[in-house]
């Protein structure tokens, strides 16, 4: 059985105390896996790579290829590591941008383990407190485990035995192959981004909705 584990790392520096948690925590997981017969392959995606991407698409829609790369990766993955170093008491803006311009639906059902790092333990909550909200959003299946890495932790043993509990979690969702479950049973059921499937209620070549597109009000009388 071979499964995808993307990691995604906000860090800006190199090295990046942000993406060696991650990593640390997606060898973790390939080790795990290797142990129960599975083999996992990882990918990174490294947002300080494809920033200026990432604000060209918040501001214009324009995806240029190297987040439409990231994009398409994250959508596929059948786990995810997701880490951010902490800025003014909350993810950094490009963790969260990243994360705001995917498809609602992109990751529904995905396993995630959250990840965050900052100078100070007192950002200790971050993960919990702010991250798992926006990925509850988006209907992700956050493992259990939030991880947290101060300076003084990665010298604590405590980490490595956090790390290795968010690592059981995710390798366990992603062999029972969470994901593919929860989205081939559900389908229909989900909203998109202007209704549910099953509401045909909502008139899309309205004045509003046409504006509410990008595009202009209708010119001349509607079609009967």
């Amino acid at each position: 059985m071979s499964t995808t584990l993307v990691v995604v790392s906000a860090g800006t520096g190199d090295p990046s105390s942000t993406r060696l948690l991650a990593d640390r925590t997606a060898q973790r997981v390939a080790a795990l896996a290797s142990e129960q017969g599975a083999s996992v392959d990882i990918r990174v995606v490294d947002l300080r790579e494809i920033a200026a991407e990432v604000t060209t698409a918040l501001v214009s829609q324009h995806v240029g290829p190297g987040l439409r790369a990231a994009m398409d990766a994250v959508a596929a993955a059948d786990g995810i590591v997701a880490s951010t170093p902490v800025y003014a008491a909350g993810p950094s803006g490009l963790f969260t941008s990243f994360f705001q311009i995917l498809d609602t639906d992109s990751l529904i059902g995905t396993p995630v383990v959250l990840a965050a790092t900052a100078g100070t333990a007192r950002h200790a909550l971050v993960a919990d407190d702010q991250m798992r909200g926006m990925f509850g959003y988006l209907r992700a299946m956050t493992a259990p485990t939030a991880l947290f890495a101060a300076p003084e932790d990665w010298a604590d043993k405590a980490l490595g035995a956090r790390i290795d509990r968010a690592a059981l979690e995710l390798v366990t969702l992603m062999n029972a192959g969470v994901a593919a479950t929860i989205r081939s049973g559900n389908a229909s059921k989900y909203q998109t981004q202007f209704g549910s499937t099953n509401d045909p209620g909502i008139d899309f070549d309205s004045d509003l909705m046409r504006l509410a597109a990008g595009g202009g009000p209708r010119k001349g009388p509607r079609p009967v």
